[in-house]
């Protein structure tokens, strides 16, 4: 039998967002605490976003290089179930906000060519998952988000994954099974791909989207 397939829906600003993307089977939404992003929620956003979920959605907050003040006034203030960390943090620091949170810790690898998969086997020895995404296009960009999918094929003979891991990064409803039968992941994370707007969800992308992705798996390569 098949693994069954996870997905994120991440960069969620109102409670309809949060309610499509449960009933559409989503497992993990995302609130975005980067401010340059058009998905920014502020705190009192977040709170209660954070609120709407159904039990078994878990809530992920998604940082850029956060200091421990704005952990702390995060997670003190919103229900999160994970922490993604989606900048420069060395594996130290991935290390050192896990302890101090006591948070699972995502930690966003950015690929562009098969060396970059080294910095998986890096992260995944102090973090509880890995993000595998698109690295930004130039410097400035935003460091997700973007919509922009990288080489498949360098994920294809990857077997020796030791922590769960998740797949972003230019998905959309026609190229998902694609995306699943040329890496084998069983974790999805789109935000973009779902949009009609910079940061503006889309309820019929979304259930586009989980009905492609949730349907019968193809065989895996």
């Amino acid at each position: 039998m098949a693994a069954e397939i996870r997905i994120k829906i991440c960069g969620v600003r109102t409670p309809q967002d949060i309610s499509v993307a449960a009933e559409a089977g989503a497992a993990y939404i995302g609130l975005v605490f980067v401010q340059k992003s058009p998905r920014f929620v502020t705190m009192d956003e977040a709170a209660a976003l954070s609120l709407v979920p159904p039990a078994g959605v878990a809530k992920v907050g998604l940082f850029l290089d956060p200091d421990n003040a704005r952990l702390d006034e995060v997670t003190t203030r919103v229900a999160l179930d994970m922490i993604q960390l989606h900048g420069t943090e060395s594996p130290e620091r991935v290390k050192e906000v896990r302890d101090r949170y006591g948070l699972p810790v995502m930690k966003a690898v950015g690929i562009a060519e098969a060396a970059d998969m080294d910095a998986v086997k890096t992260y995944s020895a102090v973090a509880d998952q890995i993000l595998v995404d698109a690295k930004p296009p130039k410097k400035g960009a935003l460091p997700g988000g973007n919509g922009l999918p990288f080489d498949w094929n360098i994920l294809a003979h990857h077997k020796y994954w030791t922590r769960p891991w998740m797949l972003s990064g230019g998905l959309t409803a026609q190229n998902v099974a694609e995306a699943i039968r040329l890496t084998g992941a069983r974790q999805l994370d789109l935000s973009s791909g779902v949009e009609s707007a910079p940061g503006v969800k889309s309820p019929d992308l979304i259930r586009a989207f989980c009905e492609a992705a949730l349907a019968d798996p193809p065989p895996l390569l």
